[in-house]
This record gives C-alpha cells, sequence and structure tokens, in this order.
C-alpha cells in the first residue's frame, strides 16, 4: 500500500501538533504471488530436454541447408523417385504406428465438477444436543458418555455437522426403512445438484460407481440410482461396500480404468456413509469412537473421457497410486466390524490405527512421488 507524503496541522489543548507522514516505498517481494514462480519453474524443469533439443534441432538444419547445394538436393529427389517401394513401405509403417499409437494411448480422464449433499439444518447435531441425546438413550454408562464427550472436543469436528433423522428421536429409531431414506436423501440430494450444475442429463452417464461401507441393501444403493432417474439399460452399475474411508480413491480408480475401456462417455462416482444403521449403542470404547466421527454426507464426481470436455474440465486426472496393507493382520483389524461381550453391533477402531495409516500413507507416497516430481530420475 502507498501512503502519499504530506503535512496535517491541528492543534489539540492549545498544543500545536505536526504529523508528517513519509512515502512507503511497496514491497515488491510480497506482491509477487509466489503460485505463479513455483508454477513457471514447474514448467521449465518438466520440458528441460524439449528446450535443449529444439534449439538443437534449428542449429542443425541450418546448418545442413548451409552447407548443401542445390545438385545434391536434385539428386537426392532422383533417387527417391527410383525407389517408390521403399517410400510407400516406410509410409505405410509410419501409418500404422501413428494409428496403433491413436488407438492403445491412454485416454485422458476429467472433472467436470464435483456436488456435495447439506441436510436441513434440523439434522444438525451441535456438542450440547448430541451428549443430551446420547445421556437420554439410557443405553451408555457414565463413562462412556464422559469418553464420546472428550473424543468430540479433540475429533476437530464443527458445530455443524449433522445425523439422520431416525437419531434424533428418543429412543433412536436405526430400521431398515429410515436407513433407506437416509441413504435415499443423501445420494439423490448431491446427484439433483450434480446434474443441474453440469446440465448433463442422466440419460447421458455410461458408468456408474457408488461406494458405501457398512449399509448394503437389496436392491442396491447403484439400482435405486438407476431407478430414481431412469438411467439408459446399459449403463455399467457398480456397488463397493465394506472398503472403509479409501474406497472414494477405489472408486475413481475403477471409475479410470472403466473410462480407459467405453469411449465417450461419463461416469458418476458416489460416496456416501449410512449413519442409521450402524450406530453404536454399546459401552465398548474402541466401538464408541465412530459415533463421534462420522456424519451424515455424501459426495459425486463427474467424469469424462470426451475429448470435446477438456476445456470445460475443472481437473484432469494424472496418476492413482494404490496401497494394500490388508495382508499384514494389524492392518487387516484395524478397523473392524463386530458385536462386543453384550451383542451389540459396531465399528471398532483399534490404538494402533494411526500408526498403520501413517505407513500406508508413507508407502503410498513413496510411489506417488517419482510420478509427479518435476525432476525424474
Amino acid at each position: 500500500m502507498t501512503v502519499t507524503s504530506g503535512e496535517e496541522e491541528g492543534a489539540v489543548g492549545g498544543v500545536q501538533i505536526q504529523h508528517r507522514s513519509r512515502m512507503v516505498l511497496p514491497d515488491f517481494l510480497q506482491s509477487v504471488n509466489l503460485k505463479y514462480v513455483k508454477l513457471g519453474y514447474h514448467y521449465l524443469i518438466s520440458n528441460l530436454v524439449t528446450l535443449f533439443l529444439v534449439p538443437l534441432i534449428l542449429v542443425t538444419l541450418i546448418q545442413v541447408f548451409q552447407t548443401t547445394d542445390i545438385d545434391h538436393l536434385r539428386h537426392l529427389w532422383l533417387h527417391l523417385q527410383y525407389n517408390l517401394l521403399t517410400i510407400l513401405t516406410c509410409s505405410a509403417v509410419l501409418v500404422f504406428g501413428l494409428t496403433l499409437y491413436a488407438v492403445t494411448r491412454p485416454r485422458a480422464v476429467y472433472l467436470l465438477d464435483s456436488a456435495c449433499f447439506r441436510p436441513a439444518d434440523h439434522l444438525k447435531a451441535p456438542f450440547r444436543s448430541f451428549m443430551d441425546h446420547s445421556r437420554l438413550t439410557g443405553d451408555f454408562e457414565d463413562s462412556s458418555l464422559e469418553f464420546q464427550r472428550k473424543i468430540l472436543e479433540r475429533s476437530g469436528l464443527g458445530e455443524e455437522t449433522y445425523v439422520p433423522e431416525a437419531m434424533h428421536s428418543i429412543p433412536p429409531q436405526p430400521s431398515m426403512a429410515a436407513a433407506r431414506a437416509e441413504a435415499e436423501q443423501v445420494m439423490f440430494g448431491a446427484l439433483d445438484k450434480l446434474f443441474q450444475g453440469t446440465n448433463i442429463k442422466p440419460k447421458d452417464i455410461g458408468i456408474l460407481i457408488v461406494n458405501c461401507s457398512l449399509f448394503n441393501p437389496t436392491p442396491s444403493l447403484s439400482a435405486m440410482i438407476v431407478n430414481k432417474y431412469k438411467l439408459r439399460g446399459n449403463i455399467r452399475s457398480f456397488n463397493l461396500g465394506g472398503m472403509g474411508c479409501s474406497a472414494g480413491v477405489i472408486a475413481v480408480d475403477l471409475a479410470k480404468d472403466l473410462l480407459q475401456v467405453h469411449r465417450n462417455t461419463y461416469a458418476v462416482v458416489v460416496s456416501t456413509e449410512n449413519i442409521t444403521q450402524n450406530w453404536y449403542f454399546g459401552n465398548k470404547k474402541s466401538m464408541l469412537i465412530p459415533n463421534c466421527l462420522f456424519r451424515v454426507g455424501c459426495s459425486a464426481l463427474l467424469l469424462s473421457n470426451k475429448p470435446a470436455d477438456r476445456r470445460r474440465a475443472k481437473y484432469r486426472l494424472v496418476h492413482v497410486v494404490r496401497t494394500h496393507r490388508g495382508a499384514d493382520d494389524k492392518a487387516f483389524r484395524c478397523v473392524y466390524q463386530e458385536q462386543d461381550d453384550a451383542g451389540k453391533t459396531g465399528v471398532s477402531l483399534s490404538k494402533d490405527l494411526m500408526a498403520i495409516a501413517g505407513g500406508a500413507l508413507k508407502t503410498n507416497i513413496t510411489t506417488l512421488g517419482p510420478l509427479v516430481l518435476p525432476i525424474r530420475l
């Protein structure tokens, strides 16, 4: 900010005050947007080989044309005329190679838009309301209530998270009908917003992938969406269950592979979790943690492999790296659905969860790093 120099004079209590403001030079260092510096550096390093080769090729061509006279070029043309078969063979091989490359090269996958469902305000569950409802159910001991209160305070959740309609009742009513109602509300809400924002007709969707770990009814959640929006009969629909918090990335990876096979189509990926039938009403602490962490929500992604969508796409999918630690027993049981001693079903989170997740993340980043770093060895 620049301040204009000048003088201001005034009298306060008979005392004359003189204020001088000096010229402040702009801070050019802060005015530089480091994002563009980083972007320029990335482009420079990524295209370093091209920047060296292009001038070298130009200099070589100039030298060739300067040292070659017209007679040499005429003799070369006559030689090519008498070797027409060789030229045709080379041309055919070149055309075949270019065609093979165009057919087999990976198709670009674009993210056109995304949408998230936001529930109604009456479904909000601030901390005080959450604790009052937990106390009124009569299922939790005092130590369990205190444990949940501490988890809420340290979880990082805000006061504007949501729980499903059935959990606002006293006592709660976790029925199959209520669970279906929750699933329909969140999925259809996110998809309505997605279709409205992109002006894509549901009939244009060729691939549908839904992931929800703990609620997998029959008909499936993907079938519920097909029925609601009357999607076309040859749609490729998939319903992923029991795959935990990584199901969203797994679904995107599956959509990417399918878009490599099926040309000029759209893929929708819906990610959600159902709370109604998976609330834990026991007193085992490791199974109480999900009550404090998981809330109502749903997201929907619209992916495309159409070249015409490149201009309006928000992102292009470049790499998907998956790391599976299921072969390790501790990793396999770190998030485990089971029954406690009283026969109440819930999801248990192991105390080793953070260490196991950190190890998986380290392996994943080690694999992903060489793919995205500007200098590749």
